[in-house]
C-alpha cells in the first residue's frame, strides 16, 4: 500500500461554489482514496512516503467528459472543404463527416484502434492532467464494431492508467445499410445491439445525436426508454445545430447531461435544472465548425445549471488533445470564468459522468485522483496555451506525470 503525504501545498478543492482554496494544509493518500486534509502539525502519524509540494498546487484530476477518442482515419479534407463553404450537413450528405470515419474504423484492426487512441490519450495526460475520460462509440454502427471501439477503449484507459467511462453510441448516424430506413435501425439497436452490449459488460451508458442530420426526437425517445429498462444511465448530444428540445427531453428522463446545447431554449434549461442534468459545453467543436450561435451561459447562470467542459476530441469537427485548449475557449468564446472552467473538467464534468461521489473534488474519501501544478494560481493553468510540462499526476497508488 502506498501511503503518501502531501507537504508544503495549496488545495483547490473544488468544494462549495467556487475553487475551495485552502492554504497552508497538507493531505494524506493510500492506495486508493483520500484520508485526511488539514494543516501540517495536526497531521496523523503513519508511515508515508513524504512529497514536498514547494508551494505548488493541487487540484482534482482533470476529466474529460465527453470525447470520441477510439477511430481510424483522416479527415483534413472536410476542414477544407467547411473553410470553401461547404456546411455540416452538406459534407454529411455527400458521405462525408461521421460516415467517412465509420468506414475507416470499419477497416481498422481492434488493436490498430487502441495504439492510435493510446497516443491521443497520451497527449491529452501530458497537456493537462486528465485522470478520467469519457470514452464514446459510434464509429462502428454495427454490434461487431462498436463491441470493437467499446474493447479498445477499456484497452486505452488500462494501458494508460487513467479511469474510462465508455458510452454506446450505436445512434450517432444512419448506418449506410439503413439509410432509407432510421426507424428500423433504432429497432435494431433496441432490439438486439444494445442488450448484447449491455450483457456483455461493455458500456457504462448509452448516448445519441438527436439532430437534423442525426435521429429525431421520438427515435431518440424510444431508444432511451429501452437504455432505461435495462438500467443504463443516459445522456445525449442536444441541440448543436438546431433547437429540436433534445436538453429536455434528456433531462426529463433523467439523463446525467446534454452535450453540445448551443441551441437550448430557456424552457429546456429549466427542466435541465429541475432534474439535475449538466450542461457540457464544447466550445472546440463550436470553434472549429465556425459557429456563431453561443450556448446560453447567462440562461444556465440564472437557472443554476451546473456547466461542464470537454474536448469533444473526435477526427471531424474538434481534433484536439487539449482539455486546457478548451477551458481557454470556454472563457474566451462563451464568457466563463477561469473558476467556472475548473469547475467544468472536474465537479462537474463528474457530475455529467455520474461519478461525482468518487471524484472531482478534494475530500477525504474520494478517490487520490489529483494534479500538482507548479503555478502561481489555478486560473494560470487556463490562461495559458503553451504547454505546461510542471505538474505531477497522481491517481491511486500510480504517478502518471510527463
Amino acid at each position: 500500500m502506498a501511503n503518501r503525504s502531501f507537504i508544503n501545498v495549496k488545495l483547490a478543492t473544488m468544494t462549495g461554489t467556487g475553487l475551495g482554496v485552502v492554504t497552508n494544509q497538507a493531505m494524506t493518500t493510500d492506495d486508493k482514496k483520500i484520508t485526511w486534509i488539514g494543516p501540517e502539525s495536526e497531521m496523523p502519524p503513519g508511515n508515508y512516503i513524504e512529497i514536498d509540494g514547494k508551494g505548488n498546487w493541487v487540484l482534482p484530476g482533470f476529466i474529460d467528459c465527453h470525447t470520441h477518442l477510439v477511430y481510424a482515419g483522416n479527415r483534413a479534407d472536410e476542414f477544407e472543404a467547411r473553410l470553401e463553404g461547404k456546411s455540416y450537413k452538406q459534407i454529411a450528405e455527400e458521405g462525408g463527416g461521421i460516415l467517412s470515419t465509420v468506414k475507416a474504423t470499419r477497416e481498422a484492426s481492434e488493436s490498430k484502434l487502441s495504439i492510435s487512441a493510446s497516443i491521443r490519450l497520451i497527449l491529452m495526460r501530458r497537456d493537462s492532467g486528465v485522470s478520467t475520460i469519457d470514452i464514446k462509440s459510434g464509429y462502428g454502427l454495427d454490434f461487431e464494431n462498436e463491441a470493437k471501439i467499446l474493447r479498445a477503449a477499456a484497452d486505452v484507459g488500462e494501458e494508460e492508467g487513467v479511469r474510462v467511462r465508455r458510452g454506446y453510441l450505436a445512434a450517432h448516424t444512419c448506418p449506410p445499410e439503413f439509410k432509407s430506413n432510421p426507424d428500423a435501425y433504432i429497432d435494431q439497436i433496441i432490439n438486439e445491439d444494445l442488450p448484447r452490449i449491455v450483457e456483455e459488460g461493455l458500456v457504462d451508458y448509452v448516448d445519441a445525436f438527436c439532430e437534423n442530420v442525426g435521429f429525431t426526437p421520438e427515435q431518440t425517445r424510444r431508444l432511451f426508454l429501452a437504455a432505461k429498462h435495462l438500467g443504463m444511465p443516459i445522456r445525449l448530444h442536444a441541440d448543436q445545430l438546431s433547437d429540436l428540445g433534445g436538453a429536455g427531453l434528456v433531462a426529463e428522463m433523467g439523463g446525467l447531461s446534454a452535450d453540445h446545447v448551443e441551441y437550448t431554449s430557456p424552457a429546456s434549461v429549466a427542466r435541465m435544472r429541475e432534474h439535475g442534468t449538466v450542461a457540457v459545453l464544447l466550445p472546440t467543436a463550436f470553434y472549429y465548425l465556425q459557429e456563431t450561435q453561443k450556448p446560453p451561459i447567462a440562461e444556465f447562470r440564472r437557472q443554476g445549471v451546473p456547466m461542464a467542459v470537454a474536448t469533444d476530441h473526435n477526427p471531424g469537427t474538434s481534433p484536439f488533445t487539449s482539455l486546457r485548449l478548451a477551458m481557454n475557449m470556454a472563457c474566451v468564446l462563451f464568457g466563463l470564468t477561469p473558476t467556472e472552467a475548473l469547475r467544468g473538467v472536474t465537479i462537474n464534468a463528474a457530475k455529467a459522468m455520474g461519478l461525482q461521489k468518487e471524484i472531482g473534488t478534494l475530500e477525504v474519501g474520494k478517490a487520490a485522483d489529483f494534479t500538482l501544478w507548479d503555478v502561481e494560481h489555478p486560473r494560470d493553468i487556463v490562461l495559458e496555451l503553451a504547454e505546461m510540462g510542471q505538474h505531477r499526476t497522481f491517481i491511486g497508488e500510480k504517478e502518471n506525470s510527463p
